[in-house]
């Protein structure tokens, strides 16, 4: 794993280089000399975090409204009581 730092000025001016670099570890992006964030690739994070998802963070995702979502219709599952 290789550890890069950028400070937030590369960051900017070359976000590729950022992105492949977190390929091969994490990325620290520091302001004024002291580390502030963190890039990691999906898949770290992951790991890290064990992969469960929120629904509320799902739902706060930017641009989540323009999705299209269509739930499959039910059948009517409950049936009339036969008392013959």
């Amino acid at each position: 794993m290789t550890i890069t730092t950028l400070s937030s000025r590369q960051f900017n001016q070359d976000t590729s280089k950022a992105k492949k670099a977190a390929m091969a570890g994490p990325v620290f992006i520091t302001d004024r000399g002291r580390p502030a964030h963190v890039l990691l690739t999906f898949d770290e994070y992951k790991k890290i975090t064990g992969g469960h998802t929120k629904i509320a963070d799902l739902l706060a995702m930017p641009g989540i409204e323009d999705m299209e979502f269509e739930t499959p219709r039910l059948r009517d599952l409950a049936q009339p009581a036969d008392f013959s």
